[in-house]
């Protein structure tokens, strides 16, 4: 049924405009505008009207497509009467180009074809279900030397936009194109890829979001690269001290030399003349101190340090220059706790001078020499804490044999066991005293049976007592012991010191014709002062005593039936052992 649009064939391509005016219009420069012009017929003089297969006579008007081959012209639509013609929504380009070329707007360009992507080959590649054309070269199938397409003639934009397709009347469009085409405008500035929006092919820019990730690869390369080299820089200044050679500022070398009563200047004066004893026994063996009294070799220690080498041991001294020798024993004294030993064939000795105890006062400087624990050569150093403190030391025998009783000096400088035996000295580096017992915390031993150390309680013998028994051993072997001939109460609890009613074997407790006998002492008396001194026991009336040197004369002061009374006595003298 005629609903009054063109029956004829639809069109199914479009040329592109010629830019070469002046040259003559042939047979491929033939271009449909609408359904209501067909397109021109070819000449007969065209190679391709007739063929000698009777496929078309040269008289048929026929048309060129696109692809090179020809086909049979359209026959030209009927015409519609003028009364229902409606006119152009513009005027006729003079050019005919599409889409502004005639008929009107009821026949619009079908769409463009879209340009395939280049690889970066350089080889088009096709789009799905596009046909190839041939390349411009050689023939067109029917003998023709092919030519390329002229290019598209370019026309300045039209300031009012076409009317839309789907408002204008004409004939029906052409085949729809595949939904992979974006509308393109050829004299548009672009604003899209041509192609479908797709991973990128050929040598199409990137997208910028691999652009930031690359600079970001390569920032965060850069930073671990910097990194590590920061690192490395930073561990070798911490190894080897920096880049360069690190030379710290230090004080120049000295002569040495110290002040006389320095400590320093004490222990460099009185080192040479302390020695360290090493004592080996059957039994047992030892560590002491000691120091030179003469430079006949005496050495003057205490009765502890060489009691293990018994009669047949062996004792060793070690000088301060790291000398050894070996040494005999000359004398000892349990009730002191002194000795005497002496090395011989030692030449260059150094005796150690000796001071006076009875000067020292309370509160004066005092350094202690010794090797405590087998460390030779050891100074300590300290005050002096109190005088005349009465301690006794031994008596591990039991027998009381072994005791010792001591007037001594006490001094805080730290003295420790391999201490007994050497010397406290003063601020002129002169013996004042023999070091020679500790106040523990325990016992006096620890509990693994190993020697407690120093808690700053240590008892030094005072020299004036040391110098008169270390004269006696060397002289005679054996030292005497003053005595006033009575037999004491060691069980008595009172304050002072008692005197027995018998002696140990049954025998009177005041010796007859000793000097408490001929003082006029009697047994029962509390003896409570002497020489002024106050008494408080048994053993403190010993070693207030033993300060003295027998023939010496005492002043006691006793009490009798409650009564104070005052004598006077020479002491008398006693063998020690």
């Amino acid at each position: 049924m005629d609903d009054g649009k063109p029956s004829g064939p639809k069109t199914k391509w479009w040329s592109r405009p010629s830019t070469e005016r002046s040259r003559p219009a042939g047979p491929e420069d033939a271009v449909p505008t609408a359904a209501a012009e067909p397109p021109a017929p070819v000449p007969a003089s065209d190679p391709a009207a007739g063929t000698a297969d009777g496929d078309h006579t040269p008289a048929d008007p026929v048309v060129r497509t696109a692809d090179g081959d020809y086909m049979p012209a359209p026959p030209a639509p009927a015409a519609e009467p003028p009364a229902h013609r409606t006119q152009p929504l513009h005027a006729p380009d003079e050019y005919s180009t599409p889409p502004y070329g005639g008929p009107g707007p009821w026949a619009p360009a079908p769409p463009v074809q879209r340009p395939a992507p280049t690889p970066a080959q350089g080889t088009p590649v096709p789009a799905p279900g596009t046909h190839v054309p041939p390349p411009y070269s050689g023939t067109d199938g029917h003998g023709v030397a092919a030519t390329p397409p002229p290019p598209p003639h370019t026309v300045p934009q039209q300031p009012t936009a076409p009317p839309p397709a789907q408002a204008a009347p004409g004939p029906q469009q052409g085949p729809q194109q595949p939904s992979q085409w974006l509308r393109y405008d050829p004299w548009g500035v672009p604003q899209q890829p041509l192609s479908h929006p797709g991973p990128g092919q050929g040598t199409e820019a990137r997208p910028r979001g691999g652009r930031r990730g690359s600079f970001l690869l390569g920032a965060v390369l850069l930073a671990l690269v910097a990194g590590g080299i920061g690192g490395g820089i930073g561990s070798y200044v911490e190894r080897n001290g920096g880049l360069t050679t690190v030379e710290l500022p230090q004080a120049d070398r000295d002569n040495g030399g110290r002040a006389p009563d320095s400590v320093a200047g004490i222990a460099a004066s009185a080192l040479p003349g302390v020695v360290t004893l090493r004592v080996n026994g059957t039994a047992e063996s030892g560590t002491g101190t000691g120091f030179v009294l003469d430079d006949k070799g005496h050495i003057l220690t205490n009765n502890h340090v060489v009691a293990p080498a018994g009669s047949t041991g062996e004792i060793t001294v070690t000088f301060s220059s790291g000398e050894s020798v070996p040494a005999e024993l000359v004398g000892k004294d349990s009730g002191y706790d002194l000795a005497v030993v002496k090395v011989n064939g030692v030449s260059g000795l150094k005796p150690l001078p000796l001071g006076n105890s009875d000067n020292v006062q309370v509160g004066d400087p005092v350094v202690a020499i010794g090797a405590p624990f087998d460390l030779s050569n050891t100074v300590t150093s300290g005050i002096i804490s109190a005088k005349q403190r009465p301690i006794t030391a031994g008596g591990e025998k039991g027998d009381g044999s072994d005791v010792s009783y001591v007037d001594a000096l006490q001094t805080d400088a730290p003295i420790n066991p391999g201490n007994s035996g050497g010397p406290l000295v003063d601020a002129e580096a002169r013996a004042i005293g023999i070091n020679s017992a500790i106040r523990a915390a325990d016992s006096g031993s620890a509990a693994d049976g190993s020697q407690s150390g120093s808690i700053g309680l240590g008892f030094a013998i005072p020299i004036n007592q040391g110098k008169r028994v270390a004269e006696e051993l060397i002289n005679t072997g054996k030292a005497t012991h003053p005595v006033i001939g009575v037999t004491l109460d060691m069980e008595f609890t009172g304050d002072g010191a008692k005197v027995g009613g018998e002696g140990a074997d049954g025998t009177a407790a005041v010796t007859e014709g000793g000097p408490a006998d001929k003082a006029g002492i009697r047994s029962g008396d509390i003896i409570t002062e002497v020489e002024g001194r106050r008494v408080h026991s048994g053993e403190e009336l010993i070693i207030k005593i033993r300060a003295h040197r027998p023939g010496d004369r005492l002043g006691l002061v006793l009490t009798r039936g409650g009564k104070d009374l005052s004598v006077t006595l020479t002491l008398g003298s006693a063998s020690g052992t």
